[in-house]
This record gives C-alpha cells, sequence and structure tokens, in this order.
C-alpha cells in the first residue's frame, strides 16, 4: 500500500469514527490547498463537496489580506457548516442545528491534528507520490566518429544555433577618419596701377593698398590677416614687401598700390604702370 493509499485511508476512519461518535454530524469531507479532495463520506456526492469548496474560494481570497482564515462558520436554520484549517488540510462538516457544537469542535481539534501528525511522521509528504514517474527512453545517438561526437544534432539546438546567428548583429566596420591633405590657398593675383607714396620718413619695405581688396584677401584666407605682399612686373621682376590699407580715401576702389620710389627703383617701374600683386600667408 502506498502512502497516498494509507493517508486516504486513515482519514476516511477519522471521518467515519467522528460521525459515529457525534450522530449529529451528517457529512464531513477533507480537501487540501489544490482543491483536491482527499476522503469524505459515502452519503455526500463529489458534486456537492465541489459546490461547498466553490463556496469557501472567495472567502479565502479575500481572508488572504488579513493573513488567512483558521475556521469559518455558517449558521442557517437547518444546521451548521464550520471548515477548519489545519496546516493546509481543509475539513468541512455538516451538523444538524440541535448538534452540541462545543463537543464537536473539542473532537475534531484534538483528534484531527494528532492523526495529522502521526500520518507525517510516516511520510514527510504522504499526499505527493514519492516515486517519480518513468521517464521514456531516448533512443542512443550513433556515433561514427572517432572521436565521440554524435554525427547528428537535435532540431532543438539546432534552431537555437540558428537562432542565435540570426541574433547576432552584423558586423559594421567603423569608418576611418578622413585625413584631407590641405594645400596653400591660392588666390590669383591682382593687377592693379602703381602710384607714389608722399611724406617724409617713408619706409621702402612697405606699400599700401586699399581696404577692400586687402578684407577681400583676408576672406579668401579664412579671416586671416594680410601682413605681406608679392609685386611682379611685366618683365618677371618680384621682390616681397609688407602691406598696409591706404591712407587717402582718393585712392579706395581704384585699383591702385602705392609703391615707395626706392622700391620702384629696385623693380625697374615707375607711376602709372601695371603689376601683379598676391597676398603671401606664413
Amino acid at each position: 500500500m502506498s502512502y497516498n493509499e494509507i493517508y486516504t485511508t486513515a482519514l476516511y476512519n477519522v471521518l467515519d469514527e467522528m460521525r459515529k461518535v457525534c450522530p449529529d454530524v451528517q457529512h464531513a469531507f477533507v480537501y487540501n490547498e489544490g482543491g483536491e479532495i482527499i476522503a469524505g463520506d459515502a452519503e455526500t456526492p463529489q458534486k456537492v463537496m465541489a459546490r461547498v469548496m466553490d463556496s469557501f474560494d472567495d472567502i479565502f481570497e479575500r481572508a488572504e489580506a488579513i493573513g488567512g482564515v483558521e475556521t469559518v462558520t455558517l449558521n442557517g436554520s437547518m444546521g451548521t457548516v464550520k471548515l477548519y484549517n489545519f496546516s493546509g488540510h481543509y475539513f468541512i462538516m455538516v451538523y444538524s442545528a440541535k448538534a452540541d457544537v462545543g463537543y464537536i469542535d473539542t473532537i475534531v481539534r484534538v483528534l484531527i491534528p494528532t492523526v495529522l501528525k502521526v500520518l507525517e511522521k510516516l511520510s514527510p509528504t504522504p499526499l505527493k507520490n514519492t516515486i517519480p514517474p518513468p521517464q521514456p527512453e531516448q533512443p542512443p545517438v550513433e556515433d561514427s566518429t572517432p572521436t565521440g561526437i554524435p554525427t547528428e544534432i537535435p532540431v532543438e539546438e539546432l534552431k537555437l544555433e540558428l537562432w542565435e546567428e540570426e541574433a547576432k548583429p552584423p558586423t559594421v566596420q567603423e569608418p576611418k577618419p578622413f585625413k584631407e591633405t590641405l594645400t596653400p590657398l591660392e588666390v590669383p593675383a591682382v593687377q592693379l596701377i602703381v602710384e607714389n607714396i608722399g611724406g617724409l620718413l617713408v619706409p621702402s619695405d612697405t606699400v599700401r593698398v586699399d581696404s577692400e581688396t586687402l578684407a577681400n584677401w583676408e576672406n579668401a584666407f579664412e579671416g586671416k590677416k594680410i601682413e605681406y605682399v608679392e609685386i611682379e612686373t611685366f618683365d618677371g621682376k618680384t621682390a616681397r614687401y609688407k602691406v598696409k590699407p591706404t591712407k587717402d580715401p582718393k585712392y579706395a576702389g581704384k585699383g591702385i598700390v602705392q609703391i615707395p620710389e626706392k622700391a620702384q627703383l629696385a623693380l625697374e617701374i615707375k607711376k602709372g604702370e601695371l603689376v601683379k600683386v598676391k597676398p603671401i600667408i606664413e
């Protein structure tokens, strides 16, 4: 006889003896937390037991907020229904209105816990099947390789490997930083008319160009200040000079370059001739 059979038989005998001692107990049965009826009297159909169990479900759900219940008593004109909770085992008694409630309650609270403790000593888990169900035999995997590696891969593992491959993000090569070789910005030379610079103590290494031309050059070189220019004659002679804006407003916008007399002699040019002038950035 299995532990479950011993457990069920013991509880059934307890309920039967209680009805003999207390004839006013009309119906009695016991079920567990999972809703499984463990034992009950033969006079109570299981459909009736199931309806009684359902009627207590709402009470249990509401009682969870206050830590559960130990006993529930429902009094009616025809009798009383009482539920006892002993460590997850629910005992339900239905007795007539003339029954001695105190006497029945004493018998239940003494007899039932004692029987449960004895049964628990016989088996720690009396209501659970301690024999594991037989596992279906799996066909051995044929080994056709000398290293013992199976030649067939289970479908589940194959799907998992395929899923992992699909889940891997594509390898994206990071773009290499683009290094651009900057070449000096070439600004075409402008043709200007030579004009003298009047006044005393005129530096011979400085020429003057109107402010508009200087501004255009600086914009072409992203705002860099133009400090030197190169002057080239039509004979091919070149020289480098410092540059400053013209002071005389009458030369503004006239395409004039003021060159000191010594510089004109060095370049072999004179007033009124055309020369090529372009900025120099160091």
